[in-house]
């Protein structure tokens, strides 16, 4: 990597993901600096400005989207790359939105590594990016409300399935199925708290200070 094109900002809550992704990258010689959610991410452009972003969507405080919009908004980052890695936000309207707004790349989880250090390099190759045009203001929040609303029903619909599962005995054979199920009980129960919260930090933010056109 050329020194000169800077760091690349890795940015993911899961602690094992980072990890990875950090240690990929390092032993492909790239300086990284990492991230665990937006706000941090932020807080790190503003110190020293990344040659890439590479985030996760589903984040706590401001997620990948708020993130991306922040980043594109502003004159002095709009033309750096960003890569989406996400589990969550993979239906079709969700990879639009995130081309709309700016993403340059949507990669699914589970990570391939071969495909993901391609399309690092790859991107790293060519140097200067054009600049993206900032979405609209209302219309960013307008589609990103749409979003979290619409992985918020699917969260509650998933957490209702598991646990019907997990109170009818006979459709779930063994303890280990039982233990996986309730591992997946917690982490979508967490994620529907994340989404929540960021659903409300959107529509005070949508109610307050952004006027229809």
């Amino acid at each position: 990597m050329n020194t000169q094109q800077g760091y690349l900002l890795v940015v993911e809550d899961i602690p094992d993901i980072l990890t990875l992704l950090d240690t990929t990258l390092k032993l492909k010689g790239y300086r990284v600096v990492t991230a665990r959610n937006g706000q941090e991410a932020l807080e790190a452009m503003e110190r020293e400005r990344p040659a890439m972003v590479i985030t996760d969507i589903l984040m706590p405080k401001l997620d990948g989207f708020g993130l991306i919009h922040r980043v594109r908004i502003n004159p002095d980052t709009r033309d750096i790359p960003v890569i989406f890695i996400t589990a969550t936000y993979v239906a079709s309207e969700d990879k639009e939105f995130a081309l709309n707004i700016g993403a340059t790349r949507f990669l699914e989880k589970p990570i391939d590594l071969d495909q993901f250090q391609s399309v690092v390099a790859e991107l790293l190759a060519q140097g200067i990016h054009t600049r993206v045009e900032p979405f609209d203001e209302l219309d960013f929040y307008e589609g990103y409300r749409n979003r979290l609303e619409a992985k918020l029903n699917h969260k509650i619909a998933q957490i209702a399935r598991i646990e019907h599962l997990l109170v009818n005995p006979d459709e779930v054979e063994t303890e280990e199925s039982k233990a996986a199920l309730r591992a997946s009980l917690h982490q979508a129960i967490s994620e529907q708290d994340e989404i929540e919260n960021l659903l409300a930090q959107v529509n005070e933010h949508f109610g307050k200070n952004i006027k229809p056109k």
